[in-house]
């Protein structure tokens, strides 16, 4: 349930340190600990922030979302999950797609699509089709993706075969369909003369 600056106040109290403080802290904690653990449960929280309305002006003035885009480029699978999951959450917002868009936020998006982690592409995909407006559509049905979307909609995993279908079915023409297509076909053909060889 989304909360009023009304409730944080009743929560926090007159002494309290109040949610701006608290997120202060947080970032102020990452950006100081060497433990990954702890950078892991930092930005775990700090995505759970995410879902909240209310502190986004908090992330913009802390640039929270640039600290998540930073991490998406972090070695640690988790790390990238956790990030991932906190843009997923926000980025709906208005002002901080823009801002995803204009740090070129898209492209480093489309590069957690080759994790491991299943729950960070499933993140991946949502955050793709909630970043597409007409400015940042041509790079989101880029080649490349859709032709991993055609791959991911022919998964045996339930959950990120009907997301990618969706992806496709929704944001891509019948021209980027068959040209992701043809390069599958193309793909397919030189690996089988390969396995002939």
């Amino acid at each position: 349930m989304f909360s009023s600056q009304e409730q944080l106040d009743k929560k926090t109290g007159e002494y309290g340190i109040g949610r701006f403080n608290y997120l202060q802290s947080l970032v102020t904690e990452f950006q100081d600990t060497d433990s990954n653990e702890s950078k892991q449960q930092i930005i775990a929280n700090l995505a759970n922030f995410a879902y909240d309305p209310i502190n986004y002006g908090h992330f913009q003035v802390l640039n929270i979302v640039d600290l998540f885009l930073d991490t998406l480029e972090e070695p640690d699978e988790k790390l990238v999950e956790y990030a991932i999951g906190g843009i997923c959450n926000c980025c709906l917002d208005k002002k901080i797609k823009q801002q995803i868009i204009q740090h070129e936020g898209v492209k480093l998006v489309a590069g957690c699509l080759s994790s491991p982690n299943e729950e960070t592409v499933l993140s991946t995909i949502t955050t793709l089709m909630y970043l597409t407006t007409p400015e940042s559509k041509k790079e989101i049905t880029a080649l490349p993706i859709v032709e991993c979307m055609l791959r991911f909609s022919e998964a045996n995993n339930k959950r990120l075969s009907n997301l990618a279908k969706v992806f496709l079915k929704d944001y891509c023409s019948v021209s980027q369909l068959d040209a992701a297509k043809q390069i599958q076909q193309q793909m397919s053909g030189l690996s089988q003369s390969s396995e002939d060889t």
